[in-house]
């Protein structure tokens, strides 16, 4: 790698000593039209701590702050999709291996974010530009199915590589910033639990409900009986198996169906991680669900990543990892119950958990990343690589939250009177 930039950014003193150190080497080939496009990028992400290597060997930054990280760019074209779509096409070249990240990745796409945050509203503007040139997937009930589909049912082996033994692929709750991943795995459950106040005996009717964790916790841990949702296939047979095993099948019932299919009488509700795959124009559906449901006394909890401000999931994700996934702010997300005169209880924002859950996520990817090449090829552990790292400095930076809120009919005065009993 050349170690001499562009002329309008002079190497530092560390940098310097560092190429003395290796020899002298062949001067950097310059390449004028590869560099303007390599300073058009930066400027247009907000100038952040990052240098472009180019494949003549020259560096371009627009920072005079140390970099965080080295971009080598493959060649022209890469750096042209930067340019015209950097949202969308950064993903897919360095996932296709046409841009290498030298550093750490999470810093550097933490640094991204910043710098793109305070790039301003032409930036903004654009970004919705392309949005609605490339709209997000609906999620109808057949486009529902596909969407989930395409990420959740990759295999249950692939996911048994990089989650907790329980296989909860949602945000953890650590007690302390030092607990592992199973013990903060169990602590959301609880966390949940104690929101949700269940008693044995009761029923709860779960939307959304992944490989089962929770469900067969709440059976078995709080005596209640659970029929749960869920449209992953491959996701619904593990629970089942599960279930029989754990002799918890005559108390949890995993229904592989829509939620809007739902029917019943519960004495609670309880999502957790899919709000994200209902889409805005879908949330009534899921509000009068809630609001048929729920019992006169009954009280619900929604879990979910969302935003501060209205905005798409971003693009990349969508279209290549998480098609059809919208992350509401907490108005959307009230949106949902006010209808139907729900009372809110309580509001607790999880980011800072959810970061370090993907930190653990990350760390268990890369252990294993050898097998899941062996399982897909290079391009999938690029891509789940920069999705892991992205989300954890998505979270780092407050680009993303994860929003509890906990409700309940408006006539049921049986609520607590503190909120000492989601902390003891």
């Amino acid at each position: 790698m050349g170690t001499t930039p562009s002329d309008d950014f002079p190497v530092t003193a560390s940098e310097r000593a560092d190429a003395a150190a290796c020899g002298p080497r062949a001067a950097p080939v310059a390449d004028p039209l590869f560099e303007w496009l390599a300073r058009s990028v930066l400027r247009g992400a907000g100038r952040p701590p990052v240098r472009f290597v180019l494949p003549g060997g020259r560096e371009v930054a627009a920072s005079r702050k140390d970099p965080v990280a080295r971009l080598h760019v493959r060649d022209r074209r890469a750096l042209a999709r930067l340019l015209l779509d950097p949202e969308l096409c950064f993903g897919d070249d360095y996932t296709a291996g046409r841009i290498e990240v030298q550093g750490d990745l999470v810093r550097f796409v933490e640094e991204a974010f910043r710098a793109l945050e305070k790039a301003g509203p032409i930036s903004m503007a654009a970004s919705r530009v392309r949005g609605w040139l490339l709209p997000a997937r609906r999620n109808s009930r057949g486009g529902s199915k596909e969407n989930i589909h395409h990420h959740y049912d990759l295999g249950n082996e692939f996911y048994r590589l990089w989650l907790d033994d329980r296989m909860v692929y949602t945000c953890a709750y650590f007690p302390s910033p030092d607990a592992d991943l199973e013990e903060a795995q169990v602590a959301k459950m609880n966390h949940v639990c104690r929101k949700l106040r269940l008693r044995p005996g009761e029923s709860v009717a779960e939307a959304g409900c992944g490989w089962g964790a929770l469900a067969l916790h709440m059976a078995r841990e709080h005596g209640v009986s659970v029929r749960a949702f869920n449209v992953s296939r491959e996701q619904v047979a593990w629970a089942r198996e599960r279930a029989r095993r754990e002799g918890l099948a005559g108390r949890v019932e995993f229904v592989e169906d829509d939620y809007r299919n739902l029917t019943g009488r519960y004495d609670a509700f309880v999502s957790v991680g899919m709000l994200e795959h209902v889409g805005r124009e879908h949330y009534r559906d899921l509000g009068r669900v809630i609001h048929r449901c729920l019992t006169p006394t009954g009280r619900g909890l929604l879990h979910s990543i969302g935003r501060n401000r209205p905005g798409r999931l971003h693009r990349w994700l969508e279209r290549r990892i998480f098609p059809g996934a919208y992350p509401p702010t907490l108005r959307e997300v009230l949106s949902v119950i006010e209808p139907h005169g729900f009372s809110v209880l309580d509001v607790e924002n999880l980011r800072l958990h959810y970061a370090r859950t993907l930190e653990h996520w990350l760390a268990r990817f890369e252990r294993s990343a050898t097998k899941v090449r062996q399982m897909f090829d290079e391009a999938f552990v690029r891509a789940w690589r920069l999705y892991l790292a992205g989300s954890v400095a998505a979270f780092r930076t407050g680009s993303l939250q994860l929003f509890q809120v906990t409700f309940a009919r408006p006539q049921d005065n049986g609520i607590p009177w503190t909120r000492d009993h989601l902390y003891r």
